[in-house]
């Protein structure tokens, strides 16, 4: 699965889709983000025929100078390939613990690492911790 997302994302960064998929010989294309140079403004447009990628103009000022632009995208992991390539010993931006996902992950990769294994309690006191309901022991 996570070798068909690489395709998928390689295939649309370089703007042709999965060459299994054919539109009547002429392949379509995806949403591409475009910056124009005379307005400085960003938008995206979808093609469904890549002829008409050549004829694109800004959807404000009408402008033909163009910058095509890298759209983003994300992979998604399981906890375990998430667990394994964790690096413990980089220090993580406040940005990384606002998602919940990451909250316990550092504690299961040290316990892993010193060769500690709490089992399913582990499991459910990080489960607790990122619901917010391992504040309601506290609370008591």
């Amino acid at each position: 699965m996570l070798v068909f997302l690489f395709r998928r994302a390689y295939y649309i960064i370089i703007g042709a889709l999965d060459p299994r998929q054919k539109d009547g010989g002429n392949r379509t294309m995806p949403i591409y983000e475009y910056r124009c140079n005379r307005c400085k403004r960003e938008f995206s447009e979808l093609f469904l025929k890549a002829r008409d990628a050549d004829r694109v103009r800004c959807k404000f000022c009408r402008g033909e100078d163009l910058t095509r632009l890298l759209s983003s995208f994300r992979v998604h992991q399981a906890e375990e390939s998430r667990l394994a390539d964790f690096d413990t010993s980089k220090p993580q931006g406040d940005d990384f613990y606002k998602d919940s996902r990451n909250v316990g992950l550092w504690t299961k990769k040290r316990m892993q690492q010193m060769g500690v294994d709490l089992g399913p309690k582990l499991d459910e006191i990080v489960e607790r911790g990122r619901t917010g309901k391992i504040l309601e022991d506290y609370e008591k």
